[in-house]
């Protein structure tokens, strides 16, 4: 693990991330290789956090509906610790605004 060379910096970005919604779920060394995944639960939400096959870290909430496909959940990963956001505010989806406009002919 590196530690910034600046304490103040990185006690400042881990304030900011327990603040805003970011927790921490594992070092990255959990899950070295491709496919490798660890299962967590938070806040009684099951998360499965996988290294997948392109190397990137990523993170779904399970759900405990039949036949319930994972939803994918904010993942990051700062100074080698996996953080995910659970915020559903941050996961909505929202569709793009559409403007009708009538041509106007010359």
């Amino acid at each position: 693990m590196t530690i910034p060379p600046d304490d103040r910096t990185f006690r400042r970005e881990m304030a900011t991330a327990y603040r805003s919604g970011w927790h921490f779920i594992d070092l990255v060394t959990a899950i070295p290789h491709c496919g490798d995944s660890l299962m967590v639960t938070l806040f009684g939400d099951p998360i499965v956090v996988a290294r997948e096959e392109d190397d990137e870290v990523r993170a779904y909430r399970c759900l405990r509906k039949p036949r319930g496909a994972p939803q994918p959940v904010r993942c990051a990963i700062r100074y080698d610790m996996i953080f995910v956001n659970l915020d559903r505010r941050d996961h909505q989806l929202f569709e793009p605004e559409t403007i009708s406009a009538t041509p106007r002919s010359a």
